[in-house]
C-alpha cells in the first residue's frame, strides 16, 4: 500500500508539474529563466515531500525548510543570513551596544567559524584569543556547518556563565580546549582624550545606534581641553562597521559639503547618494584618520568619504574591503533575512569592495619589543577578499573590475606604545609648523 500511495503522490506531483509548465508554455511573457525557475521549484517541492514522508525517521518540517533557506542563502556572500526569530533579536541587541557574551568578531572562513578579531578589553581579548583562530567546537558541539548567527547564540549568554571553545592556530600541533567566562560585553562606540600640542584623539570603535551623538560630544570635550584645537586623530583602526545611517551621519559631522556615500542595488529603491549639509558647526583643523585592515564596512565609507572630500589624510594600512550593503528584512513569525542588497561607492565614484581604502600615507604597525618577542612569525589580518563567496568589486555603471592582491600585517590599538598614532600626531605637528611658517 505504501509503495502505491507513493506512486500516486509522485504521479499526482509530476501531472502538476506538467500542467504547470503547459502553462507556463503557453505565456510568451515569461522568459526561459522563468520557466527554468518554476521547473525547479517544482523539484524541490518532489525532494522535500519524500524526505517528509519516506526518511527512516520523522522529520521536523520547519527545521527542513530552515535548512533549505539557510543553504541557499550559504550560496550568496558571507553577509547574507537568515535568522531565526531568536537570532533576530540578536542581532537587534548587538546594534544597542550591550550583551552578554566573550567578545569577539567571527566569520566563517574557507567553511570553517574563524576569529576576526577579539574586542579590546573582553574576556576574549584578555584569554590571548587571536585574529585566524579557527573554533572547531563550542561547549564540546562541533562548528561544522554552523551559521554565523548559530555561533553567535551559543557563543553568548548571561554575565558569570562559561563557556569552553575548541581552538585551532598555525603552528599548534594539536586544538587547544579555552574556558571563558561571560561578560557583559558594553562595546564603547567613542573614546577620546586629549593629546600633546592641542591635538585631539577620537576612537569610534563601531557605528551603532548612538554613535554620532557620541562623536558630537566627544568633539565637544577635546575641543574644550584643546582650545583651540590645532589638529585631531580620528582613529578607525579595527572597527569592524555597523549601521550604514550611523557612518553617514558621522561623515557629516566633517563636511560642509560634497557627497558622502553612493549605493548601487538590482533593486531600484537601493539607488541612493548621500550628501553633506553644512550646519557651520564643523571643525576647522586638520585631520588625520587612521585605518588598518580591521577598518570595515561603515568604518571604510567615512574615511573614503573624507579621503576623496579632501577633509582629511589617510594613515595607515590597507583596509578591509567591505563595500556591500546589507539589508534587514523582517519575515512573518519574527525571523528575518539579512540580504546584501547594494555595493557601495566612494564620493568619486570608487568601488573599493574586496580591495579596501588606500591610506594617503602608509605605515604598517610595528611590535613593541616585548610583543615582537612572543611573537611566532608574521600575522596577517583576514579581509573580505579572503571570505569564501565574497561579492566581486564593481564599477558605478556595474562593469566587475580585478581584485586587489595586496597583503597587509596585521594593525593593533595601543595608543600608548603605538607607531602608527606617533605618525598621526607627528603629520599634524608638521602641518601647523608648515602653516606658519607658510603665513
Amino acid at each position: 500500500m505504501k509503495k502505491i500511495s507513493m506512486k500516486f503522490y509522485l504521479l499526482a506531483v509530476i501531472c502538476l508539474g506538467s500542467f504547470i509548465l503547459l502553462g507556463l508554455q503557453n505565456d510568451n511573457n515569461l522568459s526561459a529563466k522563468d520557466k527554468s525557475f518554476y521547473k525547479d521549484i517544482k523539484t524541490f517541492n518532489e525532494v522535500l515531500e519524500i524526505v517528509r514522508k519516506n526518511y527512516v525517521d520523522e522529520v521536523d518540517t520547519e527545521k527542513l525548510m530552515q535548512g533549505a533557506i539557510n543553504g541557499m542563502i550559504r550560496t550568496l556572500d558571507p553577509h547574507s543570513s537568515f535568522m531565526t526569530p531568536d537570532l533576530y533579536k540578536e542581532l537587534e541587541v548587538e546594534t544597542q551596544g550591550q550583551f552578554g557574551g566573550i567578545g569577539i568578531e567571527i566569520m566563517i572562513i574557507k567553511d570553517v567559524l574563524t576569529i576576526v578579531s577579539p574586542l579590546e578589553d573582553t574576556p576574549a581579548f584578555n584569554a590571548g584569543l587571536k585574529s585566524g583562530d579557527q573554533i572547531l567546537k563550542i561547549d564540546g558541539k562541533t562548528t561544522k556547518d554552523i551559521t554565523i548567527m548559530e555561533a553567535v547564540k551559543k557563543l553568548r549568554g548571561p554575565k558569570d556563565s562559561k563557556v569552553t571553545i575548541t581552538i585551532m592556530r598555525e603552528k599548534m600541533t594539536a586544538p587547544k580546549d579555552i574556558t571563558l567566562t561571560r561578560a557583559m560585553i558594553q562595546v564603547k562606540s567613542v573614546k577620546f582624550k586629549k593629546l600633546e600640542d592641542n591635538i585631539g584623539y577620537i576612537r569610534v570603535a563601531a557605528f551603532q545606534e548612538r554613535t554620532a551623538d557620541d562623536l558630537r560630544k566627544a568633539l565637544k570635550e577635546v575641543n574644550e581641553k584643546n582650545n583651540p584645537m590645532k589638529g585631531l586623530v580620528l582613529d578607525l583602526r579595527s572597527d569592524p562597521g555597523g549601521l550604514l545611517t550611523q557612518a553617514i551621519e558621522v561623515s557629516d559631522i566633517f563636511l560642509k559639503s560634497g557627497v558622502i556615500v553612493s549605493t548601487r542595488g538590482r533593486a531600484r529603491n537601493m539607488d541612493t547618494k548621500a550628501v553633506a549639509v553644512n550646519d557651520n558647526n564643523e571643525i576647522s583643523c586638520p585631520i588625520v584618520v587612521l585605518v588598518n585592515e580591521g577598518t570595515a564596512s561603515a568604518a571604510e565609507i567615512v574615511a573614503g568619504a573624507l579621503q576623496d572630500n579632501g577633509r582629511a589624510l589617510i594613515v595607515g594600512a590597507q583596509t578591509f574591503g567591505k563595500a556591500s550593503v546589507q539589508t534587514v528584512i523582517p519575515l512573518e513569525g519574527g525571523s528575518a533575512l539579512k540580504l546584501t542588497t547594494a555595493r557601495y561607492y566612494t564620493p568619486k565614484g570608487r568601488s573599493i569592495q574586496a580591495e579596501g581604502i588606500t591610506p594617503d600615507i602608509k605605515v604598517a604597525f610595528v611590535r613593541s619589543s616585548e610583543e615582537a618577542e612572543g611573537a611566532v612569525g608574521k600575522e596577517e589580518r583576514i579581509r573580505e577578499k579572503d571570505l569564501t563567496g565574497h561579492i566581486k568589486p564593481a564599477k558605478e555603471d556595474g562593469t566587475k573590475v580585478d581584485e586587489s592582491q595586496s597583503k597587509d600585517l596585521k594593525g593593533a590599538f595601543d595608543v600608548e606604545n603605538d607607531n602608527q598614532l606617533k605618525a598621526a600626531v607627528d603629520i599634524l605637528k608638521s602641518w601647523n609648523i608648515m602653516k606658519k611658517n607658510l603665513n
